[in-house]
């Protein structure tokens, strides 16, 4: 059974032990029950990770002891970015999730046209903060030590411009000609960019193709948003990735 984990910025808490973080030790203590003496995994989202264990609870502090390093990975060799078109929340917080579990290392939610949420100011600020409350809880849980960056973009005006030109670039489309039977990455980085529950208008998707990225699709049968990304990332592990070992 893999020992509760959990995500501590802080890298000295690991190196010399201490007082875990309040939501930390609350969640260690309230909703896993770990009591003194208890085994734990503390990882700081840079990579590799420290065996702890719990040596003393004082009401909401919970103290662990020096950590032993570990320098053991989780990630995919594939370097995936996905390209999200904003999404209702509960399919926002779904496709993050489940997309870290697959193994996506970037994350780029775009508002779109036919997005049926709109973000601004602080509601888009608070959003940001709850996706990356999802991201780091779907490390926890997965075991990657390693947390994913996360960008939103208001407009495509704001995302273009960050855009490579050329190599792996996948626009998801129902009425793409080619499927990922044909696709042979040129390297280890992939784009893939799949529109909001309306799909892509007409303008975005040729704003897209001028950027460099390839209409591709998934089969006979139209997939949800919060389907396509995320079997088009498991058939690329699958055929490119580390699903294989």
């Amino acid at each position: 059974m893999m020992l509760p984990r959990f995500y501590c910025p802080d890298h000295t808490l690991m190196k010399k032990g201490g007082a875990l973080p309040p939501e930390v030790a609350r969640h260690a203590v309230r909703v896993l029950r770990l009591r003194v003496g208890d085994a734990l995994i503390l990882f700081d989202g840079q990579g590799g990770e420290y065996l702890t264990s719990v040596i003393q609870i004082e009401g909401d502090r919970v103290g662990v002891a020096v950590g032993v390093p570990s320098a053991v990975e989780r990630e995919s060799p594939l370097s995936i970015t996905l390209i999200q078109g904003l999404c209702s929340t509960e399919k926002m917080d779904w496709i993050l999730q489940k997309a870290v579990e697959l193994g996506v290392q970037h994350f780029w939610v775009v508002a779109m046209e036919r997005s049926m949420v709109r973000l601004t100011g602080e509601r888009a600020e608070r959003r940001c903060l709850h996706w990356q409350k999802v991201i780091v809880s779907a490390c926890e849980q997965s075991g990657r030590n390693h947390v994913p960056d996360l960008g939103y973009f208001a407009s495509l005006d704001e995302l273009l411009p960050l855009l490579p030109l050329g190599g792996n670039q996948l626009l998801l489309n129902p009425a793409g000609t080619k499927g990922l039977a044909d696709f042979i990455p040129s390297g280890k980085e992939i784009f893939l960019w799949v529109g909001p529950e309306g799909g892509l208008s007409a303008a975005e998707e040729a704003r897209a193709r001028h950027a460099g990225f390839v209409d591709w699709r998934v089969g006979p049968r139209i997939l949800r948003t919060e389907t396509a990304a995320l079997a088009v990332v498991a058939g690329l592990q699958m055929r490119f990735g580390d699903w294989h070992l």
